[in-house]
């Protein structure tokens, strides 16, 4: 105790937490976490928690895991790091060369990077730079979602801007053209970035939520801007930070065919989505997409280091060389792009897929979530339960009839995330939506714990 008083006060003094509203954090005993176990996190007390958010949506299989404990020690006994700039190194070839045989097949050129955000930077000069190259300069603007979250650096931003996150740094952004997002509970579209008009009522008609007229706004955007548009950036299935949005079947297969049909690429950011959480290895698998370029990076490294990777065709890096007088070349990297330890890692994180049969688990654990919150859809302050897979969003809100929004000052959602913590779960709310992201290998009494735990939680919370 007195060990974590000390810790408890050199963090409010010296550290600024990411996402987090600091005046209230320091007024509140801080949960300092001291070690790991499988799908459990240890605090500094010794006491135990479920990692309900898989340590904010990137561990895979567990803490502490035996065969990438030691494919990193392994490596670090030859080398922690070395530049790929003029070098190159095993452990980055021989994930690259893995990571090819496990896209869609014509990604086949891997750019490194460290984090979700600069994979999108990469996709997004990949794009622009694509067409210059084409001799067709002009097309170098995006079409976006709405409601879409792609990061925090400056492209990142301008392609997935948020008025909560964002709305600080608007000098700071490029102008993006939005097209609308599906939004299955008010029906037909809704501008994610203001889900709280009460107007927007539920659709009980599931074919009011079928994307059709985002589509056919996104197909009026194509063939109008086509002639000045590098690419329509999207996260395929489901939109995560926006609340956990699903895409209708079929959604992302017509978007692809719409770039295809106005001679534009698509930027897959599986981020979020990508390693087992929607319960195929990629989500663009579930529709047989073929993305011009994909973003990796969270769970690539199993939620051990920093990792990230930007896939693309053959057709774009080649686009890129060319004699050294034709100034072609990608002028872009990172300090510690393709880390050995990261890339060790990632290995050994691919290699358990296999050796556990992983998807196959997480087939199992998407049917159990399912079922297990089914007895939430009854419940009057539960808006809509929206699942992909491991993607869980359990809206909650005044009135389930007319949804009708929680006050968003009594930070209803995460006073109900608190609650779960003190019975030995942690997730983390988006706003008034209670974010599930459950480790893919969580062995399954586990996660029938952690779901006995949510619904137990909701169903006597007092709203009223």
């Amino acid at each position: 105790m007195i060990e974590t008083h000390r810790l408890v006060q050199l963090d409010r003094q010296h550290l600024w937490h990411p996402f987090t509203p600091m005046k209230q954090w320091r007024q509140t005993p801080p949960l300092i976490i001291e070690s790991g176990e499988g799908p459990y996190l240890i605090d500094t007390d010794g006491r135990r928690y479920i990692d309900g958010v898989s340590s904010l949506w990137c561990n895979v299989h567990g803490h502490r895991v035996l065969q990438i404990d030691q494919a990193i020690r392994q490596q670090l006994d030859l080398i922690a790091h070395t530049t790929l700039l003029g070098l190159a190194s095993r452990p980055s070839i021989e994930l690259a060369a893995r990571l090819c045989r496990i896209t869609p097949d014509p990604l086949n050129k891997v750019f490194y990077s460290d984090a979700g955000a600069t994979a999108v930077e990469i996709a997004l000069k990949m794009a622009v730079g694509y067409w210059h190259h084409k001799k067709k300069p002009s097309k170098n603007r995006f079409v976006a979602f709405r409601g879409a979250y792609h990061g925090d650096t400056t492209g990142a931003m301008s392609v997935g801007y948020n008025n909560l996150f964002h709305h600080l740094f608007p000098s700071m952004i490029f102008p993006v053209i939005w097209s609308p997002a599906p939004d299955a509970l008010r029906g037909l579209k809704a501008d994610a970035c203001h889900r709280s008009n009460p107007d927007l009522w539920p659709s009980e008609d599931p074919q009011r939520c079928d994307g059709k007229e985002c589509l056919d706004e996104l197909q009026r955007i194509l063939q109008k801007h086509h002639q000045e548009i590098a690419a329509v950036v999207i996260e395929p299935l489901m939109q995560g930070a926006a609340g956990m949005m699903c895409q209708p079947p079929g959604f992302l297969s017509k978007v692809k065919q719409l770039t295809q049909q106005f001679e534009t690429l698509l930027i897959a950011d599986e981020v979020a989505t990508g390693f087992g959480r929607t319960a195929r290895m990629f989500a663009c698998d579930h529709q047989s997409i073929d993305p011009d370029i994909m973003c990796l990076a969270k769970g690539l490294s199993g939620g051990y280091l920093p990792l990230a990777a930007t896939l693309t065709t053959d057709e774009i890096e080649q686009s890129f060389t060319g004699k050294l007088t034709d100034h072609r070349t990608l002028y872009h990297g990172h300090t510690y792009t393709g880390n050995a330890l990261a890339c060790a890692a990632a290995i050994a994180c691919l290699d358990l897929f296999e050796d556990t049969h992983l998807l196959e688990h997480i087939a199992q654990s998407s049917t159990m979530i399912t079922s297990r919150l089914q007895v939430l859809r009854s419940c009057r302050h539960v808006l809509d339960i929206r699942q992909c897979g491991l993607m869980v969003g359990i809206e909650l809100g005044n009135n389930r009839d007319q949804a009708q929004p929680l006050d968003f000052a009594k930070q209803t959602g995460a006073a109900i995330c608190t609650a779960m913590r003190d019975k030995g779960l942690i997730v983390r709310p988006l706003g008034d939506v209670i974010v599930l992201m459950p480790i893919p290998a969580m062995p399954h009494n586990t996660l029938a714990q952690m779901l006995d735990i949510v619904t137990e939680t909701i169903q006597t919370w007092p709203f009223e």
